[in-house]
This record gives C-alpha cells, structure tokens and sequence, in this order.
C-alpha cells in the first residue's frame, strides 16, 4: 500500500474507531462516566489491583484515578482491601454489584454494537470479520 493511501486509512480509522467508541459508551452506563465504566471493567477481567497497576492500565495518572475509584467505591461497585503483599497498600476490588453492573453495561454495549453490525451489507460484515485478527494485533490481543 503506498504511503498516501496507508496515511490515508489510517486517519480514518481513527475517526471511526473514536466515533463508535463515543456511540458505545453512551449505551448502558446509567450515571456512570466512561473512566469509571472503563476502571471497573478491568477490575471485572483482571481482578482485584493497586491503584497505580489500575492507572497504568487505564492510561491515566493515578490522581485521576483515585477519584474514580473514590466514586465506584462509595456507589458500592468497588471495595478497598488490604494488600496481602503489603500492609500499607490497598488493592481496588470489584463487589459483586460492580461485577453485574460491568455485565450490564457490557452486554447493553455488545447488543448495540450486533444491531448495527447486522444492519450491514453482508460484505461488509465479512470485512470486519477478517479484520478481527489485525485489530486485537493493534491492541495487543493477538492469541
């Protein structure tokens, strides 16, 4: 692919990636922010962490992230507990509610994501298909 074409595709698939990203976290997060939707969701799926383990995953500075785990804690998605490894530490814990809102808001998000997709052409929802194995690449799920 020449260098125009791939600069090209690039831009928009930044583009699109960032404008069904925005579509998606609009569905099924009842008072919850996206921070907060997106924290809780890798507690769900990594289980319990430090804070500063959890920001570095998330991409945000640990500040930012105290007070996201501040607010899914007092709503009850999130307990602190005591790092066995280190006394002094806290490790961030999903509660059970935290564990089926995530499923919620998940489940909400994938069904919105099917609907769309099968409004597609057959064609196209055979490219997204084929894409699959390139973009986990990109995010680093390749398996």
């Amino acid at each position: 692919m020449a260098a125009e074409q791939l600069e090209d595709a690039t831009a928009r698939l930044y583009l699109a990636i960032g404008r069904l990203s925005r579509l998606l976290r609009r569905t099924g997060s009842p008072g919850l922010g996206p921070g907060a939707v997106s924290a809780l969701a890798t507690l769900a799926r990594c289980g319990p962490m430090r804070l500063g383990d959890l920001a570095a995953k998330e991409g945000v500075a640990p500040p930012t992230l105290s007070r996201i785990v501040a607010a899914l804690v007092e709503a009850g998605y999130v307990r602190r507990d005591p790092d066995p490894q280190d006394g002094r530490a806290w490790l961030a814990t999903p509660t059970a509610e935290g564990e089926t809102m995530v499923s919620g808001v998940r489940s909400a998000r994938v069904r919105e994501l099917q609907r769309r997709i099968e409004d597609l052409s057959p064609e196209h929802q055979s490219a997204l298909v084929h894409a699959l194995p390139a973009l986990e690449e990109l995010v680093g799920e390749a398996g």
